[in-house]
């Protein structure tokens, strides 16, 4: 199986709820800035509503960054319109939910459940260029931790800003990073 890390994320349209209106999102929106696709199941459920708060606690932050936080579930963008006004959680939302009832966003981004016509819990942070930087999939059950995803975007654009860099375990703004170098192979 082949990894989507730093492929160019593929042509695709999309129908979203966002501030009150139906607004079309493609491939073009995640140029120029960098942006967050967060694939849920389905809306209604149990524990994306939990995930969605999560992420509308945590917009501030993304915005201070720069960066654009999509969620993307299989229903419809009416479906979302309607979850975002019936769900406290939800509602708290200032950013895209986009629809993907067609599957095809969960089918290029590999989190579609042929079986279920659902979405795995995927998190994809994508640079200003259209790239996947970094990509996190897992069961269902387990919903995700923001701040995470947070830590994980500013890591990706530090090193995007600073060639040669790498940033070690549990990096966090501010903290030293690693030069690769042949001298410290082993001493580490």
């Amino acid at each position: 199986m082949s990894s989507l890390v730093n492929t160019e994320v593929k042509p695709f349209k999309a129908t979203a709820f966002h501030n009150g209106k139906f607004i079309d999102v493609t491939e073009a929106n995640l140029k120029g800035k960098w942006s967050v696709v967060i694939f849920m199941p389905a809306a209604f459920t149990f524990n994306c509503p939990t995930e969605v708060e999560d992420a509308a606690d945590h917009y501030a932050e993304f915005q201070k960054v720069g960066a654009e936080v999509y969620i993307v579930t299989t229903d419809t963008h009416f479906s979302h319109k309607v979850w975002h006004e019936t769900s406290p959680a939800v509602g708290k939302s200032k950013f895209p939910l986009v629809g993907d009832p067609t599957h095809q966003l969960t089918r290029a981004f590999e989190v579609h459940i042929d079986e279920e016509g659902l979405a795995l819990r995927g998190t994809f942070i994508i640079n200003p260029k259209g790239e996947i930087k970094t990509m996190e999939v897992h069961d269902n059950a387990i919903a995700r931790d923001v701040k995470e995803t947070l830590r994980k975007l500013k890591a990706a654009q530090y090193v995007a800003n600073n060639p040669g860099q790498v940033c070690p375990a549990k990096w966090q703004e501010g903290a030293k990073t690693i030069a690769p170098s042949l001298d410290l192979v082993g001493k580490i």
